[in-house]
């Protein structure tokens, strides 16, 4: 299997989203691939299991991408060898009446993993400086004070908003929170096979609402504001990571790797026992062994 540097996928410098390939050859079956998804989901359980015994640090897994990117199905595959008390999903869909009620991230903090736990966020606080922006009438929802029509958003609103998410990353960064960023790249045309392929197979017809067809009339407006987002908020703390996603098995053996090879930086540990307990464990083994 073709090796594919991670720190190739990782922005660490202003980008072209059309410079980077929704579609990468590893050189292999889609069999081999499984396989190899499947060994780094044994290693990534594991590393679960001690981080969640160390009790120090927590993971947060953002997903971003175009409808029919892939995102609930690599979701499934990436992370079906972790205890389900160690990993939780969150799917943020339009603000409701109390979320409206708040600033734009307190959902988002609510949302943050415990200390040991991972959370990924299936759709992520950067809605708020995409689909709004291509949607500001949404911003008028919010009761922010001096926006009461659309024409009072001016450039410095975005750019305050991308200073708040910089700040809301750094912080829970620095708090133990270590955050990767994946854009699922997809092509155009690869979107149009998979929406054709929900009309043409009746059991994904329910995945299919006509607004994708309107929202695909937007594609240039969500790459440009894709693409502005992600320069302005890759940080070496909460690095984006921008992944061909036109192969949906290439994808998620692409996103698990990098998970991977991000943990593996750290020095996760099992607690080590109370001296008297390490003492005696001969003691209360052959207690227990006894018992009849």
């Amino acid at each position: 299997m073709k090796n594919i540097s991670i720190d190739s996928l990782k922005v660490s410098s202003t980008i072209k989203l059309a410079d980077f390939p929704t579609l990468i050859d590893v050189a292999t079956s889609e069999k081999k691939k499984e396989k190899e998804l499947q060994k780094i989901r044994e290693k990534l359980s594991k590393i679960q299991d001690m981080m969640y015994a160390h009790n120090k640090y927590s993971v947060l897994i953002c997903l971003q991408g175009m409808d029919t990117a892939g995102k609930d199905s690599l979701i499934r595959e990436v992370f079906k060898e972790f205890n389900a008390r160690g990993v939780v999903v969150h799917s943020f869909k339009t603000p409701n009446t109390n979320e409206l009620e708040h600033d734009f991230l307190w959902r988002h903090y609510l949302a943050l993993p415990e200390k040991g736990k991972f959370s990924v966020f299936n759709r992520t606080h950067y809605e708020n400086v995409l689909i709004t922006r291509v949607h500001p009438e949404y911003i008028v929802n919010e009761n922010i004070p001096g926006i009461d029509k659309v024409d009072d958003i001016t450039p410095e609103f975005w750019e305050n908003r991308f200073e708040s998410i910089n700040a809301f990353e750094k912080h829970v960064a620095s708090n133990g929170v270590i955050i990767l960023k994946f854009f699922l790249h997809l092509s155009k045309e690869e979107q149009r096979q998979r929406l054709l392929r929900r009309l043409e197979k009746e059991k994904h017809n329910w995945k299919f609402s006509p607004a994708d067809l309107k929202e695909r009339l937007l594609w240039e407006d969500y790459q440009n504001c894709y693409e502005e987002a992600i320069n302005k908020t890759s940080k070496p703390h909460a690095p984006w990571l921008i992944i061909p996603a036109d192969n949906k098995e290439t994808a998620r053996y692409l996103v698990a790797k990098s998970i991977l090879e991000e943990l593996e930086k750290y020095e996760f540990h099992y607690p080590e026992l109370d001296q008297e307990i390490q003492d005696n464990i001969k003691m209360y083994h052959d207690k227990l062994a006894s018992e009849k």
